[in-house]
């Protein structure tokens, strides 16, 4: 980190930027134990922050600062890698320090330290929220895996649904447990979508020219 401290600020930013990007390129690894579905980091952290913003707004909290510790949560796994639960038995990672070197230099770290220290501590309200929201996204998925035909993501759902810090993190997790995964699209459209078959659909007809009208293709001479 020593040659790092001595780039500009705004330098810093662009190297932090370039760090998120890393997101996108780290792979959430406990879906290689339960067989389909895959994600990222940065895939995972976009819906957290969603849940996390709707989660504050049923329990009157700070929905900015919610959704702002979900989206910042597993960013240290840009240096880190994301641990499953088998790995985390037999590795541990720094992840504060991570962090702290991540945002070295970017002038960020009075806005996003303290953000991960309620987060850890979770005394706050909002860092309940923002703790259930991961679990949350992690129900979404697993639900859409169970809704496909997958008999293990059951398992991982019922182990899931206990880990809750909120009630309202409690009370969404229930619906989303009792929703179709598909009903959004599925349900959307008006039901008589569904029962159009192909070719059923009207279409206006083109008028053909009258051979009497001496138009049998040719060209504006009648060659």
């Amino acid at each position: 980190m020593s040659r790092l401290k001595k780039r500009s600020r705004l330098t810093r930013l662009a190297d932090f930027l370039f760090e998120c990007g890393m997101l996108r390129k780290t792979p959430r690894t406990g879906y290689q134990f339960l067989g389909t579905g895959a994600e990222n980091v940065a895939e995972h952290s976009f819906r957290t922050a969603v849940v996390g913003f709707v989660l504050a707004k049923m329990a009157g909290a700070d929905k900015e600062r919610t959704a702002m510790m979900c989206l910042f949560h597993d960013l240290h796994e840009a240096r880190t890698g994301d641990f499953n639960y088998v790995a985390h038995i037999y590795n541990s990672s720094q992840r504060t320090r991570a962090l702290d070197d991540a945002l070295s230099g970017t002038g960020l770290e009075g806005d996003l330290m303290p953000l991960w220290k309620e987060l850890e501590e979770t005394e706050s309200l909002e860092s309940r929220l923002a703790q259930d929201a991961d679990q949350i996204d992690l129900i979404l998925n697993l639900k859409e895996q169970s809704d496909l035909g997958n008999k293990y993501a059951e398992k991982w759902l019922a182990a899931a649904m206990q880990r809750f810090r909120t009630p309202e993190g409690k009370e969404l997790a229930s619906t989303i447990m009792e929703t179709d995964h598909t009903d959004w699209w599925f349900l959307g459209p008006d039901a008589s979508w569904w029962e159009k078959k192909n070719g059923s659909r009207k279409t206006p007809k083109i008028p053909v020219p009258d051979a009497a009208d001496g138009d049998e293709g040719g060209n504006e001479d009648g060659q």
